[in-house]
């Protein structure tokens, strides 16, 4: 893959444009076919290689047109002669040209031209006027101080400066500095107007790689930080932030698990299958046929505590619980604090605001009584527990010092595939106070203490990962 292709590449995963590695080898294959020479050509090839959806599309033409504008030097920097200005008379025709992709122009770093081999320091190239030149060296720079690494604001001095170096500054402030002891008055004036014109337009190409490659860097951040801290720790300010990393956790699980999958068991020949798909071959067995199963969504139930308890993290519980109702269609969602009480219809017939302030609102704000919510689980939804059923329960174990009746929790563990307990404290704190996890444990297949986006994310897929 090509340097430009692969920081074309990092521009769009900045603007959260999901890109595989098979993608970005497929997008270098249409590059090796169609080249940098036709803008439209190369822009097509790439969309079919790099977006997929709509959101995808609109992405990239955007971070394609940034990406590949090469119109830096719209206008020329002031000449340091009248002699230029005759120069300039014979490329009139060239002006406002801005060159092809970096590498295929006529200029080349320090104004080295295509042909004639003879390098011109910077000055000589601003007195030129030549475009392409300019771009050229402004694209060779950028590329020595990997200005795709760019990451920080108070980076863009640096990279200003640096760049400016590598153009050939100090060869032009010696130039200055001559002009000045012979007493050059006029030609001293024009050269630092366009040496200081020249900073401008490059502190300008430097704010726009920054842009480019760090669009969405600081909301990514704030995502990033948010999965991982403790949903205990998340301040109310930041429940905005939350939701869409919930939605984004659901979509991952969706584009990984919603097809039904097929695992090749490998190493248990299916002899059957291999006797009739080798009937023609007298016998010989040309081809071999592993055993194969079927891997299903899992059917669930999902029982999520909104009590006094667990106020700080409710909120999140329901939203986890939401979206795991967009992952796996075929589950059934209850929620308590006292009584427990049925929201799968809520969930699906009400938005994410909506479902949550009525599932409070009903079933919220009573002292944990953990003994009767599995009272009414079992009455509610018995008859719907087999062994191709998985239990989800989220929540503390805090029951209030009252009969937490493992016995219930015991009879359904007897009937389903699995008990999964997701509980958003940590371990040191099980079994305080009255926490009930030591009585309630042993009739869970998985206790997982997941305080975290992340944590609950891995608990699901290896949840759909495992169904069977």
């Amino acid at each position: 893959m090509s340097e430009v292709l692969a920081d074309f590449i990092r521009a769009l995963r900045s603007a959260d444009v999901r890109i595989s590695t098979s993608e970005s080898i497929d997008a270098g294959r249409a590059l090796a076919l169609v080249g940098y020479d036709d803008r439209t050509t190369l822009r097509a090839a790439l969309s079919h290689a790099l977006a997929k959806s709509q959101d995808d599309k609109e992405a990239f033409g955007e971070t394609f047109d940034r990406f590949f504008a090469f119109d830096q030097f719209t206008q020329n920097p002031p000449s340091q002669d009248p002699s230029a200005e005759e120069s300039d008379s014979g490329n009139e025709g060239k002006k406002g040209e801005s060159g092809g992709m970096p590498g295929s122009g006529s200029g080349g770093l320090n104004g080295e031209r295509a042909g004639d081999g003879a390098p011109q320091d910077l000055a000589g190239l601003l007195a030129s006027g030549d475009q392409a030149a300019l771009q050229m060296a402004l694209a060779e720079a950028a590329r020595q101080v990997n200005l795709n690494r760019i990451r920080l604001f108070t980076q863009r001095g640096m990279y200003t400066r640096r760049m400016m170096e590598i153009m050939g500054l100090d060869v032009l402030n010696d130039r200055i500095e001559g002009a000045e002891r012979d007493g050059e008055t006029v030609k001293v004036e024009r050269m630092r107007e366009a040496r200081d014109g020249l900073r401008e337009q490059v502190r300008d190409y430097v704010e726009k790689q920054l842009e480019l490659f760090t669009k969405n860097t600081g909301r990514q951040l704030r995502e990033e930080v948010l999965s991982q801290v403790r949903l205990s720790n998340v301040d109310r300010s930041d429940m905005r932030f939350l939701r869409i990393v919930v939605r984004k956790m659901a979509k991952r699980l969706v584009a990984l698990h919603s097809r039904r999958k097929t695992v090749t068991r490998r190493g248990m020949l299916d002899v059957r299958r291999t006797i009739r798909a080798n009937t023609g071959f007298d016998g010989l067995l040309f081809h071999t046929i592993w055993k194969k199963s079927k891997v299903d969504r899992p059917k669930v139930i999902a029982v999520c505590d909104v009590s006094g308890s667990v106020a700080q993290v409710s909120q999140f519980l329901l939203m986890f619980l939401y979206s795991v109702q967009e992952v796996l269609p075929e589950v059934r969602s209850f929620a308590f604090s006292g009584q427990l009480g049925e929201v799968t219809d809520i969930f699906k017939k009400r938005d994410l605001e909506k479902a949550m302030v009525e599932t409070l609102r009903e079933f919220g704000g009573s002292s944990t009584d953990y003994g009767r919510a599995f009272r009414d689980l079992e009455a509610l939804a018995i008859n719907d527990l087999d062994h191709s059923t998985t239990v989800l329960i989220l929540g503390d174990a805090r029951s209030n010092n009252g009969n937490p009746r493992a016995d219930i929790l015991k009879k359904i563990h007897a009937r389903v595939k699995q008990v999964i307990w997701l509980n958003p404290e940590g371990k040191s704190l099980w079994n305080t106070g009255d926490s009930e996890m030591r009585a309630l444990s042993p009739y869970c297949d998985r206790t997982v203490s997941c305080s975290t986006i992340k944590g609950l994310e891995r608990v699901v897929s290896d949840l759909l990962r495992s169904a069977s």
